[in-house]
């Protein structure tokens, strides 16, 4: 490990994520963002399982218990909020000494955490329903 903490900033759709990360020797796992407990700020629930899949799946896969999470998100929803950190918990992974290599062999599918997502979604144009339906034609 080369750092005792270490600082990440990055985004996804609209939604800006800053995480502070500590790795002590013993003891951890939790993480706080805006000041709140995750399942809080997420609320994740019953109904809502994959933002829990989504923030956890890089820590729980390389099999990390033993960190400190503080972060900021603003901007966007639940759902980018949630991806932005989750981009934020591979990069600073990465910097802590696991090899790019060895994320992506447990992650199977290459690249999926380690870059970031530019899909935004689309504005409505004037004269259509929504950004490419347009309304139904008729001849008469």
């Amino acid at each position: 490990m080369k750092f005792d903490y270490l600082e990440v900033v990055g985004k996804r759709k609209s939604s800006i994520a800053r995480i502070i990360i500590f790795l002590p020797k013993e003891g951890g796992g939790k993480i706080t963002i805006n000041g709140e407990q995750d399942y809080n700020y997420l609320q994740l629930s019953s109904n809502n399982p994959s933002v829990e899949i989504i923030t956890n799946s890089p820590l729980r896969l390389l099999e990390v218990n033993n960190y400190f999470i503080h972060a900021y998100v603003k901007g966007g929803g639940l759902s980018g909020q949630a991806e932005a950190l989750d981009l934020l918990f591979s990069k600073s992974l990465k910097s802590f000494g696991f090899s790019k290599k060895k994320i992506e062999k447990k992650l199977k599918n290459k690249m999926v955490f380690l870059t970031r997502k530019f899909f935004m979604q689309r504005k409505e144009k004037y004269g259509l329903k929504k950004a490419r339906k347009a309304p139904q034609y008729s001849k008469r």
